[in-house]
């Protein structure tokens, strides 16, 4: 790898602090950035809008700044990159949707705010399913690969963000996820994904303004969250992001506290429950077991009390699609089919539509949301964390909608992928995905890790100390190197064990 492509693979609060002494150079990084984009993502299809003199004159901008003493904030000249399901004022925001293709908003969601101010740089915007509805398959843009192996999915809908970080163009992406759309993608590129808890981080005008039918749905169940290489760039990103804004009455106050502080915790009598199954229902493949369970182990080797333990909540694959479809405006969204050439709706959208469903399925779904949270705040009073898997399979092949088999059988799941994540989305809490190996295919494996009620600084603190007994940032994916390789990690199994 050359110096500029080092420096690309650079954490967020490296290049901040850097910068900040002068050490480096906005536009030293911007330009190892656009570089890198240029030559790899033909082949990942990662952006779908990404500017290069727009990047340039953002990073001199930031450059004189720092030249002229002004105060500079958390992020300053670090490039990140926004899903295209968040709104932005200088560039499209398509989602994916054919009923949206030159659509340019008339502000930034709240997060691009708050990014701008803390002085880091729209690199550009990551791709994204039509509306966020499956793999990264889009229809305007093209279907993004998993720099792993390129005739691999990287799943979604955040698939281009988590493409983009594993690949090394650029050291963060924002993503959103409302059932697993940060964490499954996080698994399968091998990155830390963070979903913060329900109201940590405000949203508008995605998932708030119903001027916008298609990015206007799932309010009760979307986040916005990083995706990096390393879980200090998560907590600096989040430290940044979170607080209240009055137009998302979900946000939650600030309390003032930093959680890029006090990191580094000692994890002895933590009490940690895993679970494989979710206590039957879900499935999971062998690989993807074993490695979870060894990550258990780590913790365990960590000083924490672990044991099998399951919440004890039935599948909630159907309280969830009806959820969903509660939290769509069905109305409009018909309205929006229409837009579409005859025929090119998004099949998953159309079924939405279709599907009948009446006052008391949508009564008894929300019943069966507040049963599912008060199992897990129930399951919370006896321990600190739960660990699943965070997907049970690792990255099927690019041109399918999905796995096929999942432990030997076939697969009738609607939302197979989001077996461990959906269930969380309905609840609320915080979670993150971080890589707790690669399978012998060379694939990344994830392990979701949920904490109680709002201990964001909890799930932060327990996967830093599983990054550093088993650190992944020095992984490089092959498309990395030379794209159109496919993934060869010979013999690979866990992480490095550097504790």
């Amino acid at each position: 790898m050359t110096a500029d492509d080092e420096l690309c693979f650079a954490s967020a609060h490296e290049l901040a602090a850097r910068i900040r002494a002068r050490d480096l150079s906005p536009v030293e990084v911007a330009d190892a950035v656009i570089e890198r984009i240029e030559r790899l993502d033909p082949h990942l299809v990662a952006f779908c809008a990404f500017e290069a003199d727009q990047v340039r004159a953002a990073a001199e901008e930031a450059e004189q700044a720092v030249m002229r003493n002004e105060p500079l904030g958390p992020l300053h000249g670090v490039p990140i990159s926004v899903k295209d399901l968040i709104f932005t004022t200088d560039l499209p925001t398509v989602g994916g949707s054919k009923a949206y293709v030159g659509f340019v908003p008339d502000e930034d969601d709240i997060v691009v705010e708050r990014v701008r101010r803390a002085g880091g740089i729209v690199l550009g915007k990551t791709n994204v399913p039509d509306f966020g509805y499956g793999p990264t398959f889009d229809p305007v843009f093209g279907t993004t690969r998993n720099p792993w192996d390129l005739t691999r999915s990287p799943a979604g809908s955040s698939g281009g963000s988590a493409a983009a970080v594993a690949a090394g163009l650029g050291p963060v992406s924002l993503g959103s996820d409302g059932g697993g759309s940060i964490r499954v993608p996080a698994s399968f590129c091998g990155i830390y994904g963070l979903n913060p808890s329900f109201g940590r981080v405000p949203l508008y005008p995605g998932t708030r303004d119903t001027r916008f039918p298609g990015f206007s749905g799932w309010e009760s169940l979307e986040r916005i969250g990083p995706l990096t290489r390393t879980v200090t760039d998560a907590a600096l990103v989040l430290d940044v992001l979170k607080g209240p804004d009055p137009r998302d009455r979900h946000s939650l106050p600030d309390a003032g506290e930093r959680y890029l502080d006090d990191l580094d915790r000692d994890l002895t009598g933590l009490r940690i429950g895993w679970t494989l199954d979710w206590g039957g229902y879900a499935r999971v493949d062998a690989a993807v077991a074993t490695l979870v369970e060894r990550a258990a182990q780590v913790l365990a080797d960590l000083g924490a009390e672990v044991e099998t333990a399951c919440p004890g909540f039935p599948d909630p694959a159907a309280t969830f699609g009806t959820i969903m479809a509660l939290d769509a405006d069905l109305r409009t969204m018909r309205e929006l089919v229409d837009r579409y050439p005859p025929g090119e709706a998004p099949p998953r959208l159309v079924t939405l539509l279709e599907q009948e469903r009446s006052f008391v399925d949508a009564s008894s779904a929300v019943a069966a949301r507040k049963s599912l949270y008060n199992s897990l705040w129930r399951f919370f009073e006896h321990y600190d964390v739960l660990l699943t898997p965070s997907t049970p399979v690792t990255a099927f092949p690019v041109d399918l909608p999905g796995p096929t088999e999942i432990g030997g059988l076939p697969v009738t799941d609607p939302m197979p992928l989001a077996r461990f994540t959906a269930p969380i989305s309905l609840a609320g809490n915080p979670c993150a995905s971080i890589p707790c190996g690669w399978s012998e295919e060379g694939l990344p494996v994830g392990l979701q890790i949920v904490g109680n009620h709002l201990d964001d600084r909890l799930v932060l603190q327990v996967s830093r100390a599983f990054e550093r007994a088993r650190p992944w940032a020095d992984a490089r994916p092959p498309a990395a190197s030379a794209a159109g390789a496919t993934a060869s990690v010979s013999g690979r199994g866990d992480l490095h064990d550097h504790s």
